[in-house]
């Protein structure tokens, strides 16, 4: 079946299980493939294409990168994955101690942070704020050296000595 010049056929059969074998997930793969149909469908220059086969395989990896950028923004919360697991494996409902997170274990994460705030606070001050550019604003290297007046090396320096005080601490608060 041709639909704007693509085979359809190809589509599912050739193109959909190289999508699977990427997201590990049918309902995902599906998704990444309609997402990438309805970009080619919208896509203004579509008939001036001439390899859409070729053209939809880009779309299919621009999808899949933008649906692994927002998967890697969300991390799975425990009872995320009990949940998920149960609805595989049965069918009682979930108990109520998996919902939220004990008093411990949120007294545990508050001493830990608590901790790893020191750490940071203990670091010199220009690589606290190298630091907290690269990881917490998410700027890359080069813009952090030219924002801040120094060398590309020096930002390098700076992260890595806070991540050895940091690996220092979390070995510390793990013993």
């Amino acid at each position: 079946m041709i639909w704007y010049g693509l085979d359809l056929r190809w589509a599912y059969a050739d193109l959909l299980p190289g999508i699977y074998r990427h997201t590990h997930c049918v309902h995902t793969a599906y998704d990444v493939l309609h997402d990438a149909l309805l970009r080619f469908a919208l896509s203004r220059n579509r008939d001036h294409i001439e390899r859409p086969h070729a053209y939809l395989r880009t779309i299919v990896r621009s999808v899949l990168t933008n649906t692994h950028r927002e998967a890697v923004r969300f991390v799975p919360l425990a009872s995320d994955e009990i949940e998920s697991s149960e609805r595989n494996a049965a069918s009682e409902p979930m108990p109520e101690q998996f919902l939220a997170p004990s008093p411990e274990q949120i007294a545990d994460f508050q001493q830990r942070l608590q901790a790893l705030q020191r750490i940071i606070d203990c670091l010199p001050q220009r690589c606290r704020e190298v630091f907290w550019l690269f990881r917490i604003d998410g700027l890359p290297q080069t813009e952090i050296a030219a924002r801040l007046g120094i060398s590309l090396n020096m930002v390098e320096r700076h992260i890595i000595r806070a991540l050895v005080d940091l690996r220092a601490g979390r070995e510390l608060l793990m013993n």
